[in-house]
């Protein structure tokens, strides 16, 4: 089986910190090399010291998933810089707060929708242009445990997570014979910056989210990197259109669904 990616092309959304940091690291250790875009510049740029310092190879571009102008631009930025475009990990996004559905801000679900959703829609259009041109590519979305099932008081991301796992199969089956693969993947709840930020620091909630996973405990985002990487890998070069739960079990026991990337 082969992990080598040497010569080929990555690029990573949402790789400042987190999921994504860890699977553009995860990409360029194994010798491909990485388009490391983020909305902060500031952090894409500290994910490719990270990954230059370990001898790798990559590029910081600042990216707003939001904007399909600026996603055609890094699509076409990646291209122009490297060569093709191999791998790609849409994995942008964000959680937003917790409300009952009457009580949501029309401005709170539209930029949830608009990061969550159009972000990976906008991705997956510029991204599978330029890999069907090639005859070949694998992708992988990152959505949550969240769109496998309701999560209490987080409508707008559930939503759109759900709505991320039916892109990627939609797109699986309609590129499978063009030789492009697109999975998705769903963490649990996992350490990361967007989990910080939401629990602050309470270790009353750390401590619920630990318990809600059957292995006790938060995944790391090396963990999820990992994943993702494997997914883009030739190892899974059979896997197309599904969605992989990494997620200590949580999503096998009933009523799972809550879940953070980053």
């Amino acid at each position: 089986m082969n992990t080598d990616m040497t010569g080929r092309v990555a690029l990573v959304t949402g790789a400042g910190s987190g999921i994504g940091r860890a699977s553009a690291r995860k990409f360029a250790s194994n010798g491909a090399k990485v388009v490391v875009t983020d909305l902060s510049a500031k952090s894409a740029a500290e994910t490719v010291a990270l990954i230059t310092e370990d001898g790798g190879t990559a590029i910081a571009y600042q990216l707003d998933v939001s904007d399909h102008d600026q996603v055609e631009a890094a699509v076409a930025f990646a291209v122009e810089t490297y060569g093709s475009l191999d791998f790609a990990h849409n994995n942008a996004g964000m959680s937003g707060r917790p409300y009952l559905l009457e009580n949501v801000p029309l401005e709170a679900w539209n930029q949830v929708v608009s990061v969550n959703l159009n972000g990976i829609f906008y991705c997956l259009k510029y991204e599978l242009a330029q890999m069907n041109k090639q005859g070949h590519g694998a992708i992988v979305n990152t959505a949550s445990t969240a769109g496998l099932g309701g999560t209490p008081l987080m409508g707008a991301y559930s939503a759109t997570k759900h709505g991320v796992v039916g892109l990627t199969k939609t797109a699986a089956i309609d590129y499978a014979a063009k030789g492009i693969r697109v999975n998705v993947m769903a963490p649990g709840t996992t350490a990361t910056p967007m989990l910080d930020a939401l629990i602050g620091t309470s270790e009353e909630q750390k401590a619920s989210f630990e318990s809600s996973s059957p292995m006790n405990r938060l995944g790391t985002v090396d963990e999820l990197g990992a994943a993702a990487v494997w997914l883009c890998s030739d190892e899974a070069g059979y896997i197309t259109g599904q969605a992989l739960a990494v997620d200590g079990g949580l999503s096998a026991m009933m009523g799972a669904g809550s879940g953070e990337e980053g």
